[in-house]
């Protein structure tokens, strides 16, 4: 997807070109690439605040990682062995905030299950078609492992179950969304564009006209439609093609149903936009999850839930459902497909 979304970007801002500097930057991140565009006139203090944003970035990454040596890796052994941790303010803090919207979307977006990840193979940077042990899945659903197991006195963090794992997965990226945006806000930067994986914001405009970024398509290669964001604004896609893999002609994608163990299958991609505002970003990230694994009957229910009003769904058979506040910004690419739109 990320290949898209770099020509996407670039390729909508060619035409400012010949009139302002434009500055981009890479990088491998979070296990994925994550780009920094910014429009201005000053070229230096561009670079600087870009760099500033990927230091940030990786800061993030190393200090978060669910499987690489990491103060959240301590943590979780922490539970694993059944004593208090304590953690830093950092740290609390997201744990506290991840573990409100976890509550918002029915714990259907989870970072508390992080043993059930890491039996599906998805602990890793790449991954085997190989199923999980159908009694370690069950052993986990009997346990029930869920972030509300989590108690903080300050900044000592408790829990009663030790089949507690925190991955910030789902999650992390739209935080770092939301600290890019206030980093470049502070170095005096007004329009620039950062996504991460999928997940994009923009600041400002591109000479004075919306940012118009591309959502990809479950199925095949380009878009499946392009939107404009406006400034602050934050799009977030979950898909079946961003992590999986198939095994006898299945596929298995890393967004798992925390009530049956196994990866959501009903939905090839939901992508939410949310207007702009202080957790923008985060919400873009973390609030997809849950209407992605909702399913069929309830995925409406729980983006109402969760104050969501613009949201694309494609489901496993292709048909695509759009809410109304969503229909009238999206412009369809290729063949114009058919959908739905819903309330």
């Amino acid at each position: 997807m990320w290949r898209f979304l770099s020509f996407c970007l670039c390729l909508l801002c060619l035409t400012a070109c010949g009139r302002v500097t434009v500055q981009e930057q890479q990088a491998f991140v979070f296990g994925t690439r994550v780009e920094v565009l910014v429009i201005g006139d000053d070229p230096a203090l561009a670079q600087k605040a870009i760099s500033a944003v990927l230091r940030e970035f990786d800061r993030l990454h190393r200090t978060y990682h669910a499987w690489q040596q990491s103060e959240l890796t301590a943590l979780n052994l922490a539970i694993f062995q059944g004593r208090p941790q304590q953690v830093s303010d950092e740290l609390a803090s997201l744990i506290r905030e991840s573990r409100e919207l976890a509550s918002q979307g029915d714990n259907l977006f989870d970072p508390g299950i992080g043993q059930l990840i890491k039996a599906w193979g998805f602990h890793a940077e790449e991954f085997k078609a190989v199923l999980p042990a159908e009694a370690e899945v069950k052993r986990l659903l009997a346990a029930r492992p869920t972030i509300q197991d989590l108690s903080l006195n300050g900044n000592t963090v408790t829990s009663r179950n030790s089949e507690v794992a925190i991955d910030f997965g789902g999650y992390l990226k739209g935080v770092a969304l939301d600290r890019a945006a206030n980093i470049l806000r502070q170095e005096g930067i007004t329009n620039a564009l950062i996504n991460i994986g999928g997940n994009v914001m923009a600041l400002g405009s591109k000479e004075g006209r919306p940012w118009r970024v591309g959502i990809q398509h479950p199925r095949q290669s380009g878009p499946l439609a392009t939107v404009e964001l406006a400034d602050g604004e934050a799009i977030g896609t979950s898909g079946d093609y961003q992590r999986y893999f198939e095994l006898d002609g299945r596929r298995y994608n890393h967004l798992l149903d925390p009530r049956s163990g196994y990866p959501a299958s009903h939905t090839e991609a939901v992508t939410i936009l949310i207007p702009a505002g202080p957790r923008a970003g985060t919400l873009s990230d973390a609030a997809s999850k849950p209407v992605f694994v909702a399913g069929a009957t309830a995925w409406q229910q729980l983006a109402r839930q969760q104050n969501i009003e613009f949201v694309m769904r494609v489901d496993q058979s292709g048909t695509i459902q759009v809410t109304e506040k969503l229909a009238g910004r999206l412009k369809f690419l290729g063949s114009n497909p058919s959908f739905e739109v819903v309330p």
